[in-house]
């Protein structure tokens, strides 16, 4: 180990994106450790991996975000590091803005969100409605304002890398983002821009993203009042 920070790839059919991020990790940001986590992919994502020297953690199975994700920080917490970040293998997570989150989780966070709207205002598309609606319920239900809850660039402590390895039913999502605030973690967000997505699609399409945000609202607003670690 030669960082504080883990950087956690999880990365599910990625092949034609996951060499160009893991690259420019090496080669830029070197002084930051990194994992891939290959989700049981049907493509080469696994195959270039192990090609290219690549740090690799192989699910033989594909368990989907959250048990790869969880994977990730069972090896985050094993390794004894002070920080982990959730980090996007398709390209759209930039990894300039890691010793930002960095420096703000330092002052004693446990959460910090890699943030699109700390300074600009979201679009009227149907999925920022929807963004609009999670910060509301999250707003509600702990009295904390998450501006851009559906972020995926989130970076988190000891102390919440040990809830995610020790608790199997933590997934990295919104309403997990809630429930941790409604159990004292203190969350706070830096300004980040994120990349477009140059190969492969999102496993979100409209219709995925509408009931997406009708699940993760239901959640947060009913079933975290009930949930037990």
């Amino acid at each position: 180990m030669n960082s504080e920070l883990l950087i956690i790839i999880p990365a599910y059919n990625e092949e034609e994106n996951i060499e160009k991020v893991v690259n420019n990790i090496r080669t830029n940001y070197s002084q930051y450790d990194y994992i891939v986590v290959n989700d049981g992919s049907r493509d080469r994502t696994a195959q270039i991996c192990r090609e290219k020297g690549f740090h690799l953690l192989d699910l033989p199975v594909n368990l989907g975000l959250a048990g790869a994700f969880q994977t990730g920080m069972k090896y985050a917490y094993e390794k004894g590091y002070a920080y982990a970040i959730q980090f996007d293998a398709d390209g759209q997570h930039l990894p300039e803005y890691l010793d930002a989150m960095l420096e703000r989780i330092r002052q004693g966070y446990d959460i910090v969100i890699g943030s699109r709207f700390v300074r600009f205002k979201k679009s009227r598309s149907m999925r920022m409605i929807g963004s609009r609606m999670i910060t509301v319920a999250i707003k509600m239900t702990t009295g904390e304002r998450i501006a851009d809850p559906t972020s995926g660039m989130r970076m988190f402590s000891r102390d919440m890398i040990r809830e995610f390895a020790m608790n199997l039913n933590y997934g990295p999502e919104p309403d997990t983002v809630s429930y941790l605030i409604k159990n004292g973690a203190k969350v706070s967000e830096v300004q980040v821009e994120m990349a477009e997505r140059e190969f492969g699609s999102s496993y979100l399409n409209v219709i995925g993203s509408m009931k997406y945000m009708l699940k993760m609202l239901l959640s947060i607003i009913l079933v975290q009042s009930f949930r037990k670690r």
